[in-house]
């Protein structure tokens, strides 16, 4: 009798158990840099996949309006986690914005002058006489007189015409100017778009300006505060991004099929195609994603200072601006 009954106890016992409610998931809101485009994928597959569910994370992407605001909108907690160019995020921490970078996800810079392929201009001496479009204090534009200087151009060696994002991007398409200050991801597929025709980067990484670009990044306080969130926010993020990079396509259509005006398959796919050499550098080509090295960062840093307005202060200590305290272990 005793038997039983201990055995009818340990029945309802996991009776009870089984008919408990499962904990709710963590509501996360993420906040992109710019309207969505290819180099976003790995955010939405990541969420189509069950990914963030599997980490109990209730994920929602809202698209962004430039990585300034964004990082203005996690420094005021109105958004959790942000996907921002880094260097810009490093401006507003600098000046007291209570940010740091998570996780590193573009290694290598992004940034290019690119013109139609037919203009056949594919080293910088073929930029001599040309027009190049570009938009005033836009990261690029501040980095701009670095490439110069690394390939031996000079100002007198061709013509400028400024505008912002989209008036850089009609000059082109229009045949005003022969190129612009792009990123190898996002301008050149909005090129190909509005026009059907490819684009040809030259690559400011090609001419050893080495510096990170996108990541993600979060409050302090928030990162105190939820650091299991955290540590499973990114753990999701960088499972996202390596199943995205065995399934482009894929991945893409996760973005239309959550947002249909999101683009056109074919350069959404291409784009993100563009974005994933991005995510390694030679120090890191055996890690997972978003394991940033120091070097990097502090050779960032210094750059920054340099070109890019930071205040000379980041120097003193570049670990101030990032983490990888919050990444999963171990090498791809």
């Amino acid at each position: 009798m005793m038997r039983w009954m201990s055995a009818a106890a340990a029945a309802l016992s996991l009776t009870a158990l089984s008919a408990a409610p499962a904990a709710a998931a963590d509501k996360v809101l993420l906040m992109l840099n710019w309207y969505v485009y290819g180099e976003h994928a790995p955010f939405y597959y990541g969420k189509a996949k069950g990914i963030y569910a599997a980490e109990n994370i209730d994920l929602e992407i809202q698209e962004g309006r430039g990585s300034a605001a964004t990082t203005q909108a996690v420094a005021a907690k109105t958004a959790d986690f942000g996907y921002v160019d880094v260097p810009t995020m490093m401006r507003a921490a600098i000046k007291g914005a209570p940010v740091i970078a998570t996780g590193v996800l573009l290694q290598t810079s992004p940034m290019s002058v690119m013109g139609f392929v037919d203009k056949n201009i594919k080293k910088p001496e073929d930029l001599k006489g040309k027009t190049v479009a570009i938009t005033p204090a836009d990261s690029m534009t501040q980095i701009w007189p670095l490439f110069l200087k690394k390939t031996g151009l000079k100002e007198s060696d061709f013509q400028t015409v400024a505008g912002d994002g989209q008036t850089k991007l009609n000059a082109v398409i229009n045949g005003q100017a022969d190129v612009l200050l792009g990123y190898v991801m996002d301008q050149s597929m909005k090129i190909k778009d509005a026009t059907a025709k490819d684009v040809y980067p030259i690559k400011f990484a090609d001419y050893g300006i080495n510096m990170v670009s996108s990541g993600i990044i979060a409050n302090t306080d928030y990162v105190k505060a939820n650091a299991d969130l955290v540590r499973r926010f990114m753990a999701a993020t960088t499972k996202a991004v390596e199943a995205a990079e065995k399934d482009p396509k894929a991945a893409a259509q996760a973005i239309l099929d959550a947002n249909p005006k999101g683009g056109k398959i074919d350069t959404l796919t291409q784009g993100f195609e563009l974005t994933i050499p991005l995510y390694r550098t030679s120090e890191t080509k055996s890690k997972r994603p978003f394991q940033v090295t120091d070097q990097n960062m502090t050779d960032t840093v210094n750059l920054m200072v340099e070109y890019g307005g930071l205040d000379a202060k980041a120097r003193e200590n570049p670990k101030a601006f990032y983490t990888n305290d919050y990444l999963p272990k171990g090498d791809s």
